[in-house]
């Protein structure tokens, strides 16, 4: 039997094992959206001259959502202080260079930099590591929403020197939509209690947190202190029981070996089979090839075919469907069959 009133303990440890960190480090904790807010409430300190957020122009919109909102909390117009980069022109994907060079040219009015591990429409896998060694030594602040990278793609948070980072569990960790989110803060944060913080009885440090002391709060050190509620047991299990089977199957870094056998498979036979669709993702990607057809309508039509089939895909509009041979389940069959049934839709719409 596991007492409810450690159960965000028991994760720690596996959670730290799949992103690269220390125990102290990570927690489990509300949803990603929430976590964004509040690390932007402790990292995002402007100032006169650095006020500025960059993030992606093609985020996830919820990014875009929570900065502006947030920009907007502080009274300060995000038309000013939301930067975006993007890919250069005819270009699918941004690459590393244009956003240290972005970083470069703007970081001294840049206080935070909020990318995304793997982006989430093309599947590309960013070079965490450089952009956040550019972002520091412009003097900024560095974070990034992992909600496509955690449980995909190896990750070194601790390593890499990454300041915060946030993800929800509900793609590669398994748990569903509204699944228990994770945190990272990076240990040279674990005793910082200079920063604003929001402030919950759970965040308060455990060994007192039962004395009821409603004058002080005294934070747990590293990410737990930044805990505000009670997490849900029964998401909280799930995840662990979750973090489980990826230890079973060797860890990310094993699981990555076949991840990237598989997406190979996939983006060759999709050349060969089904030309007519282009491939948007880079060689430097998770398991997931972004496949983009003519328009939105011949997309659609190829969903709903597939989705006949009894196959399992995801559509973003305006054109394109989302392919994920994930390792820890998918097979090279599952890859064969899928191109076999796309090339049969194919005949239909094209």
């Amino acid at each position: 039997m596991r007492p409810w009133v450690a159960i965000d303990e028991i994760v720690k440890e596996p959670l730290a094992k799949i992103v690269g960190a220390k125990p102290i480090e990570v927690t489990a904790m509300n949803t990603l959206t929430s976590n964004i807010h509040s690390m932007l409430i402790s990292f995002y300190q402007p100032s006169e001259t650095r006020y500025k957020i960059l993030i992606e122009k093609k985020a996830f919109p919820s990014d875009h959502y929570a900065v502006s909102s947030h920009l907007q909390s502080r009274g300060i117009d995000p038309t000013d202080a939301l930067l975006t980069v993007s890919p250069r022109d005819g270009h699918d994907v941004l690459e590393t260079e244009d956003i240290i060079e972005y970083i470069k040219q703007h970081g001294s009015s840049i206080a935070v930099i909020m990318l995304s591990g793997v982006q989430y429409y093309t599947g590309q896998f960013f070079e965490i590591d450089k952009i956040t060694k550019a972002g520091h030594e412009a003097g900024c602040v560095v974070g990034w929403d992992l909600a496509h990278a955690v449980g995909n793609v190896p990750l070194h948070l601790h390593d890499w020197d990454v300041d915060f980072a946030c993800w929800c569990s509900y793609k590669y960790l398994n748990s569903g939509a509204g699944g228990i989110a994770g945190l990272f803060i990076h240990e040279k944060y674990k005793n910082d209690n200079t920063r604003p913080r929001l402030a919950g009885w759970w965040g308060n440090n455990k060994e007192t947190r039962f004395e009821m002391n409603q004058e002080v709060f005294e934070p747990s050190e590293g990410a737990s202190g930044y805990q505000v509620s009670n997490p849900s047991i029964f998401t909280t299990v799930a995840l662990w029981a979750s973090l489980q089977v990826f230890e079973e199957a060797g860890g990310v870094e094993a699981l990555r070996k076949k991840s990237l056998l598989l997406t190979e498979y996939l983006e060759r036979l999709v050349r060969i089979e089904v030309p007519q669709v282009k491939i948007l993702t880079p060689k430097r990607r998770g398991c997931q090839l972004s496949l983009e057809f003519r328009d939105e309508t011949s997309m659609l039509k190829v969903f709903e075919g597939l989705h006949k089939m009894g196959i399992v895909v995801d559509e973003r509009k305006p054109t394109v469907i989302r392919v994920a041979p994930t390792p820890l389940y998918n097979t090279f069959k599952d890859v064969y069959q899928f191109v076999k049934c796309l090339k049969e839709v194919m005949k239909e719409v094209y």
